[in-house]
């Protein structure tokens, strides 16, 4: 049998799925990436623009800093960033100059290997988008056929995809993107032969959420039917909404008799460190999931539904969940059934919230569901409901919107900040609020060593500095005891 691979997602993906992509500052993910290194990943999902986005306003983190970091670290693994095509941090289109520049500073930077997705499917734009990365550096090409379901996503529908994919000659691989773990291993035997039938030898992976319980049968059909590699994810990054755990993988493609190409004591290694991570820090371990059809309505992805639990917890609203589960899925049919990943998702979900919240349905209506009616992310799958679609255009600031240029160039991007500016620089003030730039830069060089053995006396430590008032604090055990007070002057 041949040999197959492991691509981890723990870092990004599964970081997303389960914590909110606000877990792991660059100091511990510097930590575990020399056991990583070991491992022997096929490549490490690393980032996208909006998890480099999120080390800015969650850790004042430099997302350049941190490519380059790990880029050194791991020298023969290639490191992955996710994109929807012509956006860069901010879901408003780019120009094709601005992109050109993103995706060349990416890879100058370190990475080397692109995820290439469409959230329409739009085969023109996704070949552009390939055509760009591939004359601007040597990274790989993945090409992403995101699983939905709908009457118009069959199997025929996926390899018309993969056979102009596989024609364009600007892609390395494929894989199957099963965002919202909606794959069945019945489809799995019909969807993967008719997308391997049109690629030849072009690799295909399969990349499989937990989220109704069903990835660890779709990959164990994948490796039957010619999968090169599976996505998972390690210890409390895996299971839940995230993907499959990389040593249950293991176990059960090798009780099939697969080999992995793996170092399982490295493995072993990385987990023992996200565990002690997830305890030092409070973060919840991914938990196996049960079987939930609901997931076949609304399609929500992992990530989008950890963050929406916690927008509503923050609100004070968590027993609204249900309801906005239920809202999701309305909203979802009235925009034209868009498929649930990156930008949609949070569309949909954030109408859906503002529908249960308000007074009215739609009376509170975001630009971003404006400009997707619009138009401004690509043409909706079916059309939009002619009521909706009434009250959206019927809206004073539609009418603003329609006036907006659809894009800025970039030399006028360029024209609002000094020649001087690096391109790093540039890219993330083009698009982010100028203050959060400025703190990640103004603040002091910190230590990347992180040892989750004394994080929660470190923050102990941190709370008594910063409190005015007098205190005290006792850490004991066997063998150990430590006693600090602290008195008012």
């Amino acid at each position: 049998m041949p040999e197959l691979k492991l691509v981890d997602v723990s870092i990004r993906d599964g970081n997303q799925s389960l914590w909110s992509m606000t877990g792991l500052g660059t100091n511990q993910i510097m930590q575990v990436a020399p056991i990583m290194e070991r491992v022997g990943f096929r490549a490490i999902d690393f980032t996208s623009s909006t998890h480099m986005s999120m080390a800015i306003r969650s850790h004042s983190d430099d997302p350049w800093e941190r490519i380059r970091l790990m880029s050194r670290a791991l020298p023969g693994v290639p490191l992955q960033f996710i994109s929807t095509g012509f956006r860069f941090i901010s879901w408003e289109t780019a120009d094709h100059d601005f992109m050109r520049l993103a995706y060349r500073t990416l890879m100058k930077n370190g990475i080397g290997r692109f995820v290439l997705l469409d959230p329409m499917h739009d085969m023109d734009a996704l070949m552009q988008v390939a055509r760009i990365v591939k004359e601007e550096g040597d990274a790989e090409n993945m090409a992403a056929l995101t699983y939905t379901l709908s009457d118009v996503h069959d199997d025929a529908f996926y390899a018309n995809c993969a056979r102009q994919i596989a024609a364009s000659g600007d892609f390395d691989l494929l894989y199957i993107k099963d965002p919202s773990g909606l794959l069945t291993p019945e489809r799995a035997r019909t969807l993967i032969p008719a997308v391997k039938k049109e690629i030849g030898n072009l690799p295909l992976e399969l990349h499989s959420h937990c989220t109704i319980g069903l990835s660890q049968f779709n990959y164990m059909v994948g490796a039957e039917l010619g999968i090169s590699a599976l996505h998972v994810a390690v210890g409390p990054l895996a299971h839940g909404s995230s993907l499959p755990c990389a040593s249950q993988t293991i176990a059960n493609l090798k009780t099939h008799g697969y080999d992995v190409d793996v170092d399982e004591k490295a493995l072993k290694e990385m987990e023992n460190f996200y565990f002690a991570l997830a305890r030092a820090e409070g973060l919840q371990s991914g938990k196996p999931q049960a079987y939930d059809a609901s997931y076949l309505r609304h399609q929500i992805a992992g990530g989008v539904l950890t963050t929406t639990r916690r927008q509503l917890a923050e609100l004070k609203l968590e027993h609204k969940f249900e309801e906005v589960m239920a809202e999701v899925e309305r909203v979802r049919t009235e925009l034209g059934s868009p498929i649930m990943v990156t930008p949609f998702p949070q569309i949909v979900t954030t109408q859906a919230m503002f529908n249960v919240m308000g007074d009215e349905r739609y009376a509170q209506i975001p630009d971003q569901a404006i400009r997707y009616v619009l138009g401004r992310f690509g043409r909706p799958t079916a059309p939009v409901d002619a009521n909706v679609l009434d009250r959206i255009m019927s809206l004073p600031r539609t009418q603003e919107i329609e006036k907006e240029p659809i894009m800025m160039t970039l030399k006028e991007r360029r024209g609002r900040f000094p020649k001087s500016m690096s391109d790093e620089e540039f890219l993330l003030r083009a698009v982010m609020p100028p203050d959060l730039i400025d703190g990640m830069r103004s603040r002091a060089p910190h230590q990347l060593h992180y040892s989750p053995e004394v994080a929660s006396v470190i923050k102990l430590l941190k709370g008594m500095k910063e409190k005015s008032s007098p205190a005290y604090f006792e850490v004991s055990q066997p063998g150990f005891r430590l006693s600090l007070s602290g008195k008012a002057s």
